[in-house]
Order: structure tokens, then C-alpha cells, then sequence
């Protein structure tokens, strides 16, 4: 058994199945934790939403992709993955509450798109650091 396991395609296919069930698990997390209903406001072509949601996708999937290069085993990687995920929703409250003249929510709901696009840019921006530290 523990050649199949050693297979690249196998653990390549493993890796991938994981991480985008824990990408639809966090994106949901996420979806609690906003005011807003993400996809329904991308339906109706909230930019602001979609730079927003599309930050946290890619910092979820770049904490990952520091998880699978540091950590052969899937339990580890997934492990690594949601301690990052939490670190890196810690990291959306502390932009809220480091933001007191808007609630920035509200704001993204509004489709202000430079709030949309530095909420973007702090997802990415942490998944790296977060990532480094994997």
C-alpha cells in the first residue's frame, strides 16, 4: 500500500482533492463570518466582492502550496493548511478593527472597490507571510 501512496500522480491527485475541499470548507467559513452573501453579490457584479473573495482564494491556495512543498504527508499539509486559514482569518479581523472610520464590510458590499482591492491585496499579502513560516 505504501506504493501507492508513493506515487506522484496519486499524491498529486490526493493533494488536489484535499485542498479544494478545504478551499469550498473555508470559503464557506468565510461566507459566516462576512455580512454579505458572496456569490450572490458576484452574481449581481460586485467587483469589490470578487477582488475580495478572489484575495482569499488565492491566499488559502498559497498557504497550501507552502503546506504541500514543506510537508510530504497529507495530514501534516492539510494540518499546516488550516492552522495558515486561521491565521489568515485572524488576519481579516484585525483589518477590520484596525479600520474604526468604516466598517469594511459594508464597505465591499457597497462595491468600493478600493477596499475590495486591499482586502485583496492583505489576503495575498499575508498567505505569503503565513506561508514563509510553514
Amino acid at each position: 500500500m505504501n506504493q501507492f501512496w508513493d506515487n506522484v500522480y496519486i499524491q498529486t491527485a490526493a493533494n488536489y482533492s484535499v485542498v479544494l475541499l478545504c478551499i469550498f470548507l473555508f470559503l464557506a467559513i468565510f461566507e459566516l463570518v462576512t455580512k454579505y452573501k458572496n456569490w450572490e453579490e458576484i452574481k449581481k457584479g460586485n467587483l469589490a466582492v470578487a477582488m475580495a473573495t478572489g484575495g482569499k482564494i488565492f491566499g488559502i491556495a498559497n498557504i497550501f502550496h507552502f503546506a504541500i512543498m514543506e510537508h510530504k504527508s497529507l495530514l501534516l499539509m492539510v494540518g499546516w493548511g488550516m492552522y495558515g486559514f486561521i491565521l489568515l482569518l485572524a488576519g481579516y479581523f484585525i483589518y477590520e478593527f484596525l479600520t474604526p472610520r468604516f466598517k469594511v464590510d459594508e464597505e465591499i458590499q457597497n462595491d468600493n472597490r478600493a477596499v475590495g482591492f486591499i482586502s485583496m491585496v492583505i489576503s495575498i499579502g499575508l498567505s505569503y507571510v503565513i506561508g514563509a513560516g510553514i
